[in-house]
């Protein structure tokens, strides 16, 4: 399952850096027992935008989202959030 400590290194994964220049985030995509199978389009070098989609898992999968200490974090535990929609967090300047 995806929600298990060791499904990080067993499962399906994908791991995604953008490096904004002031900062860096880190996204890993873990897919579940069910899923097992993770969409990225992305390649090495390629430019994203705030708000855009950048991969599909489903079914009991996981992202583990790695931001600076310094984020505002703007959701709460249990909270239902949307791809491309809620704001996980804020840099300050």
């Amino acid at each position: 399952m995806a929600f298990d400590d060791k499904s990080s290194s067993r499962n399906e994964r994908t791991e995604i850096g953008i490096d904004q220049g002031r900062f860096k985030v880190l996204f890993k995509q873990i897919a579940g027992f069910v899923a097992r199978r993770i969409v990225c389009p992305l390649q090495v070098g390629d430019s994203v935008r705030v708000g855009e989609r950048f991969g599909m898992i489903k079914f009991g999968s996981r992202v583990d989202v790695l931001m600076p200490l310094t984020t505002e974090i703007r959701v709460g535990m249990n909270q239902r959030t949307r791809a491309g929609e809620t704001v996980l967090g804020v840099v300050p300047e």
